[in-house]
């Protein structure tokens, strides 16, 4: 038996931390999965990239910051893995906040925009 998907959010964030360092839905999404399954290779899965490209990230995300966000220890005999340091734990925690905020802060204006609409577009953008 399939489970419904919860609907996407309508308000994507964005954090421009510099012209270089951004924080939105992707890579929150990764930290998340790392922290859930104590590897980089799993999250990416579950989001449907490549090792390399979750790898990637996670470093890019590692070189926004003072300290590393996640730690990772190769496989072997131990197994290897991955985990969210305490600040990547914080950084995780700071952004999910900040998603929330902005969703109730738009709730009511999105809900006027689908009433003005008249109907859903399935499918189709909108030009």
């Amino acid at each position: 038996m399939q489970t419904k998907k919860a609907p996407a959010s309508p308000v994507k964030l964005r954090i421009v931390l510099d012209e270089e360092a951004f924080l939105g839905p992707g890579k929150a999404d990764l930290l998340q999965g790392i922290a859930e399954t104590g590897s980089i290779a799993a999250a990416g899965r579950r989001l449907g990239m490549s090792y390399k490209r979750a790898w990637l990230l996670a470093e890019t995300l590692n070189g926004y910051f003072h300290e590393p966000l996640v730690t990772a220890a190769t496989g072997g005999k131990a197994g290897g893995g991955a985990t969210l340091t305490k600040l990547g734990q914080d950084v995780l925690v700071r952004y999910r906040r900040m998603v929330a905020a902005s969703e109730a802060a738009c709730a009511e204006d999105v809900a006027a925009l689908n009433k003005l609409r008249g109907r859903k577009l399935r499918g189709k953008s909108a030009k």
